[in-house]
């Protein structure tokens, strides 16, 4: 369960349980490629001086989920209250579950599309809108489209959706993810050759979210088998 601390004088905000953040996704390890200029303004955010309100969006495997987490980890060391809330997995918990988010110093809200022409929904995300504008505090927002796509029928809400940064995250090329491959492989204490990689390049899907699982799926059967990680034993865990 994710429970963050309002302020001094409220209750703590608690989520369903489940709801936790990665702790691998962090600024320090996102693979930035040609999304430099977001990752400097979201952290600018975080930190309280940047833009008060920011929307990201991209397609699958492009990172919006792992930089909104990124946020949310990046603001307890300088002791600034956050949330992430992924609506994919919340919504069945209905729009009250907005009503006091306003209290904390950033909100992180990912999957917008999920509620997208829920009436509700959209009220309540326009008045948290309006609330964390006037407290001055920080609502960053991502989204699979942008604003202007998604099918919004609060004509207020898809307005307010505008106002701020929008940013589009883009797609790294194919050195850049062969580093974010090694990247995460060498977190894990991993030794990838080259031929391996080449290997997953080439036989699985190209999107970086899927490599990312595969490499955790590879992990996991190399622990369990107790084997190093080569084309042959990718051949076998993944049946390519």
């Amino acid at each position: 369960m994710i429970q963050k601390e309002k302020s001094r004088s409220a209750a703590p905000v608690q989520l369903p349980l489940g709801i936790t953040l990665r702790d691998d996704a962090r600024f320090e390890n996102f693979v930035r490629g040609r999304n430099g200029l977001v990752c400097a303004a979201l952290e600018k955010s975080v930190a309280g001086f940047g833009e008060q309100y920011l929307y990201l969006w991209g397609h699958t495997g492009t990172g919006c989920s792992h930089l909104l987490q990124s946020c949310c980890h990046a603001s307890d060391p300088i002791r600034r209250s956050a949330v992430y809330l992924p609506l994919a997995e919340l919504k069945q918990y209905g729009p009250q579950l907005l009503e006091d988010f306003d209290q904390l110093d950033l909100v992180c809200i990912d999957n917008l599309e999920q509620i997208a022409g829920d009436p509700e929904w959209e009220e309540a995300l326009f008045h948290l809108y309006n609330r964390m504008r006037a407290n001055g505090h920080v609502l960053i927002i991502a989204a699979s489209l942008p604003p202007a796509k998604l099918g919004i029928r609060l004509a207020d809400l898809e307005s307010r959706l505008n106002w701020g940064m929008v940013f589009q995250l883009q797609p790294l090329d194919d050195d850049t993810k062969v580093v974010a491959l090694r990247a995460r492989a060498q977190a894990r204490g991993l030794q990838l050759g080259d031929d391996v990689i080449r290997y997953l390049m080439h036989h699985g899907s190209r999107n970086m979210a899927h490599l990312l699982v595969t490499l955790d799926k590879l992990d996991v059967a190399s622990l369990s088998a107790q084997r190093k990680i080569t084309v042959p034993f990718v051949k076998q865990v993944m049946n390519w």
